[in-house]
């Protein structure tokens, strides 16, 4: 009677211990999605959805991925990509204009001026330390333009850097940089707006300009002035991305996600064959 009685008591704990894992395991389920739910409700992607609007930070002087005309209006690859991702949200877009030198003080300026930046930014370990960047959906990498008369001088590297050559690019960006760090005997020239320099180059003011295989083809294209001798040969190679601050995983995925399928729907493919860039995925 005494073994039986001690026998049901063991059972009795051993359900109980087992009512309570169970209780342990649904709560913290419960927990971990109302605090799923809670972070999605609260997160970027809700704040744009309820505003109605997708705000993209673009400097509009980079033609043919984002150029800003006279009248406002902005056009190019880049600018199309984030129209799809506002599209992919659901919402009204916005562009707000952001420059080179201050691009990542932009991005994580507080207020915060823009949702995510987009038009010929290359994806680099130091973005990527500091900010979040998306899969590239565009490839890049650097080549110059020159004179078409002066297409023979330059051939090389070697050849751009000696003292006689001048060489324009834009400030605060990746062209300067680049110029900095390997051009160390070549005289460069600092020019505020990014889009003048083709001309200046083809009316004499410069000789070379640092740009990228994604910019070069459209001034060759709409100026015959000019020429791009080492567009299939660049110094550099890379990814143009989409840039946002740290925090936002939500809308980086919601990036992700639009970029993978303009890839799979031929929509990426068609763009680069209407801007007149090499398709790499």
């Amino acid at each position: 009677m005494k073994y039986l009685t001690r026998n049901i008591a063991d059972r009795k704990r051993r359900i109980l211990c087992f009512l309570t894992v169970l209780l342990t395991l649904y709560s913290s389920t419960v927990l971990a999605a109302c605090s799923d739910r809670d972070e999605r409700d609260n997160g970027k992607v809700a704040e744009i959805v309820e505003r109605g609007t997708l705000l993209v930070g673009t400097t509009g002087d980079y033609r043919p991925l984002s150029f800003r005309e006279e009248d406002g209006t902005y056009w190019g690859f880049g600018i199309e990509v984030a129209q799809e991702i506002a599209r992919h949200l659901n919402v009204e877009i916005e562009f707000v204009k952001t420059s080179w030198p201050t691009l990542t003080a932009d991005v994580q300026a507080e207020p915060q001026l823009f949702d995510m930046a987009i038009g010929g930014i290359t994806i680099t370990d130091a973005r990527c330390e500091t900010m979040l960047m998306s899969e590239g959906y565009l490839a890049n990498g650097k080549t110059i333009l020159c004179r078409a008369t002066e297409t023979n001088r330059f051939q090389s590297l070697a050849d751009i850097d000696k003292p006689e050559v001048r060489v324009m690019v834009n400030p605060g960006g990746l062209n300067e940089k680049f110029a900095n760090e390997n051009l160390t005997h070549a005289t460069i020239i600092v020019h505020q707006k990014n889009e003048e320099i083709p001309s200046m180059v083809a009316e004499g003011e410069a000789d070379v300009m640092i740009t990228e295989i994604t910019e070069a083809p459209y001034y060759v294209k709409t100026d015959t002035r000019l020429a791009a001798p080492l567009m299939n040969e660049p110094f550099t190679h890379g990814k143009i991305g989409v840039l946002m601050r740290k925090g936002q995983e939500d809308l980086m995925d919601v990036v992700n996600t639009t970029i993978r399928k303009m890839k799979s729907d031929g929509t990426l493919r068609r763009l680069h064959e209407k801007y007149g860039l090499v398709y790499a995925f």
